[in-house]
This record gives structure tokens, sequence and C-alpha cells, in this order.
């Protein structure tokens, strides 16, 4: 039996980068809930001070590799 999801994951996958960018707004956009000003407030504030940690040498993040590896895991879509 066919899984839908991975036929449509390999056909975004071959999609110029531009359409998959578009295509990955769009379902984020969907499941997103609606715009919260303090939310969206308190994650630039977020976003802001992890950027100042690598700024000041406090972290130095880690590779897409490992926290996708790890991320996906946590979901069970190994």
């Amino acid at each position: 039996m066919a899984h839908p999801t991975q036929d449509i994951l390999a056909a975004a996958l071959s999609l110029p980068e531009g359409e998959r960018l578009r295509l990955a707004s769009e379902l984020l956009a969907s499941v997103e809930e609606p715009y919260d000003d303090v939310w969206s407030a308190a994650w630039l504030e977020e976003l802001e001070r992890r950027e100042q940690a690598v700024r000041d040498g406090e972290s130095g993040g880690e590779a897409w590799d490992a926290v996708r590896a790890r991320v996906l895991a946590r979901l069970g879509a190994r």
C-alpha cells in the first residue's frame, strides 16, 4: 500500500527551491494559530536573546542535521 504523505513529500522535494519555500509557507500557515501580538513579541525577544548568546560566544548552536534527526525521532517519523 502506498503512503500518500511520502508520495507528496517526494513530489514536493522535486520542485524548484522557490516553489518548495512557497509550499512550506502555505503548509505552515494552514496549521498556525491566528496572529497573537503577545506571542509574537515574546518569540522575537527569545530570538534576539539567542542571537546575542551566539554573538557573545555563549552558544555555538547545533548543526541542522543533528537538530532535524532529534526532532524526527521525537515525532516518530524516522
